[in-house]
């Protein structure tokens, strides 16, 4: 029985050591333009993560970046500008080497997201705008979407 034991792979362990900005841009245009707030917005929202190993014993950080656009449909201009990058500091033990990559990009970010969701609907109702609410992001689809554009520039590097 505790041969058994010995042998059985240990499960995998995560925790949220801390999570912090390390950036953020606000910029209310419309408000500096002295522009009516009577427009109807579209928002444009670009994503990237990123992730790297500290210094500690099996720590390693995690990033969510946005860079978020907000325009009015009718004229084109610019409303507001939200800037931001958000760090997960995570302590994580027995996830193999070669699923560390994913769980870093994908799992990482999932645990943190509800956090800067928050953050990101304070900051535009603080800033003069209706609270915007961040919808669920599509973690895995972003990481195989990564994947992908990187395997495809390989080969047009290769051809």
């Amino acid at each position: 029985m505790a041969e058994d034991q010995a042998t059985e792979p240990k499960a995998p362990q995560m925790r949220i050591l801390g999570q912090f900005i390390r950036d953020m841009s606000f910029e209310n245009i419309i408000a500096q333009k002295g522009g009516s707030p009577d427009m109807k917005p579209d928002i444009q929202i670009q994503v990237n993560l990123d992730a790297k190993k500290r210094a500690g014993d099996n720590q390693y950080e995690s990033s969510i970046k946005l860079n978020v656009t907000s325009k009015d449909k009718d004229s084109e201009t610019v409303l507001f500008v939200l800037e931001i990058d958000y760090v997960g500091v995570f302590f994580i033990d027995n996830v193999p080497e070669e699923q560390l990559h994913p769980f870093l990009l994908i799992e990482c970010p999932r645990m943190i997201f509800p956090f800067l969701r928050r953050v990101v609907n304070d900051i535009t109702r603080d800033g003069g705008f209706p609270p915007m609410n961040l919808e669920n992001m599509d973690f895995v689809s972003m990481y195989r979407n990564e994947i992908a554009r990187r395997q495809q520039g390989e080969q047009k590097l290769d051809a």
